[in-house]
């Protein structure tokens, strides 16, 4: 994997809150943000303090994710973003180490009526410490690093892998006009997992056609609620 580079701890105080907002929502990304100018303030402190707490989340996550498991905390699979630009997507490994290569012998059990893989109680999941990331959504935090990259918004569409893209229809293309991002109207759904793969690209492009940073409010505030109900999978 290769490593990623931050910039250094002063260049977070001089970008106040502003350059934060526009991290937060994809806008920028990480490297572009010593570009803002904006005084050090009291939000420097609780940028601080909002940063530690992520990363102390992610560090636990990813021990607990692995305690007593052989492989990396990580796992990485390409994805493509807007416009179709294919990057490195970053999740806690929730799936045993030879995932990939069991997924074809588990194709005849798709419960998708799309292009994407979808199964209740999949064997490759780790038992218990994979199967609680995937329903508190936990897996997906190190995604925040592709957000910090530029390659993700915290809302959006959720990033298609490039074979089911080969599927799509042309209208369903058009979900790729817009950054993708972390939630979207469809992980927040009753019973996400029971909707169509029509209905859903249905509701990215209802997302595309009617954004506004108080839609994405309201996404984030009900995605916050999922992860605590722990209705994903």
């Amino acid at each position: 994997m290769q490593s990623i580079s931050f910039p250094a701890y002063p260049d977070i105080l001089r970008w106040g809150s502003r350059g934060m907002l526009a991290v937060l929502l994809g806008a920028m990304p990480w490297a572009a943000l010593s570009q803002v100018a904006s005084p050090p303030s009291q939000w420097a402190g609780l940028m601080h303090m909002g940063a530690m707490a992520v990363f102390a989340v992610l560090a636990c996550t990813g021990f607990v994710s692995l305690r007593g498991r052989v492989g990396p905390v990580l796992y990485k699979q390409v994805r493509l973003g807007q416009n179709g630009r294919k990057f490195d997507l970053y999740k806690f490994r929730t799936m045993v180490p030879d995932a990939e290569a069991r997924l074809e012998a588990l194709q005849h059990a798709n419960e998708c009526d799309g292009p994407a893989f979808k199964i209740k109680n999949d064997p490759r999941i780790i038992p218990y410490i994979g199967t609680f990331l995937r329903k508190t959504g936990l897996d997906e935090l190190p995604q925040f690093i592709n957000v910090l990259k530029g390659e993700l918004s915290v809302v959006g569409p959720r990033p298609p892998l490039p074979s089911e893209v080969k599927c799509y229809e042309r209208w369903e293309r058009r979900r790729l006009s817009m950054k993708p991002g972390i939630t979207c109207f469809w992980q927040i759904q009753p019973n996400r997992n029971d909707i169509s793969f029509k209905e859903w690209m249905k509701l990215d492009l209802k997302y595309i056609d009617n954004w506004s940073l108080w839609v994405d409010a309201k996404i984030i505030f009900r995605t916050v609620w999922v992860m605590i109900s722990g209705s994903g999978r």
